[in-house]
């Protein structure tokens, strides 16, 4: 009797070795990436600060004197940090990103040193009458420490950092009288536009 013949499937060509190399490459590099990221950065809490500042532009600019302008800016100030923290915290929640953790401190410790010597250079600005450059000096020093900290965050934060920075030399560079527009130009319209985008694509 003779044998029914036997259909075997062909094995399958084995993937290279590299491949799976360089695949598992690219999953330790995206993991580690994601490890090392401060993802907390709060879109609509950039969104709130970006509309408090340009209500802060209005009254800065209804002001008569010097002082008035200043305190103004100084009390948006306090209050953009305010929300920052509040928003920040509520993100980070969220998502289960602890605030104790390494990303989150390297975060920090990037954006702060840039606003501690904005507060000093405010000072000494001030007591020289001198307070014609805090606009370009607060938008430049504030976009560094954007730039800095936003190198451990998520892509599109430092090119926000980059647009302050270059709003602030503007600042320095043309008159005065321009310096409150570019204020409402950088802390009010930049902190609108990228906290829109960062809401819809990050999570918030």
């Amino acid at each position: 009797m003779t044998p029914l013949p036997r259909f075997e499937r062909e094995p399958a060509e084995p993937t290279p070795l590299h491949d799976h190399a360089l695949e598992s490459v690219r999953v330790i590099r995206d993991a580690m990436e994601r490890a090392g990221s401060f993802t907390a950065v709060p879109g609509y809490g950039m969104i709130a600060i970006g509309l408090t500042a340009l209500v802060a532009t209005a009254v800065a600019a209804a002001t008569e004197t010097g002082g008035g302008w200043l305190a103004t800016w100084i009390v948006e100030g306090c209050g953009a940090a305010a929300i920052s923290v509040f928003t920040i915290v509520r993100k980070a929640r969220r998502l289960a990103v602890p605030l104790a953790s390494g990303p989150a401190r390297k975060f920090a410790l990037a954006f702060l040193p840039s606003l501690v010597a904005a507060a000093v250079l405010t000072f000494a600005l001030v007591a020289h009458g001198l307070g014609s450059l805090l606009p370009g000096a607060w938008l430049l020093l504030y976009g560094t420490a954007v730039t800095a900290a936003g190198a451990l965050s998520v892509r599109i934060v430092p090119v926000m950092g980059v647009l302050f920075m270059t709003l602030g030399v503007l600042a320095l560079a043309l008159s005065p009288a321009n310096g409150n527009a570019l204020m409402a130009a950088g802390f009010g319209g930049l902190h609108v536009v990228f906290g829109v985008v960062i809401a819809r694509n990050y999570g918030g």
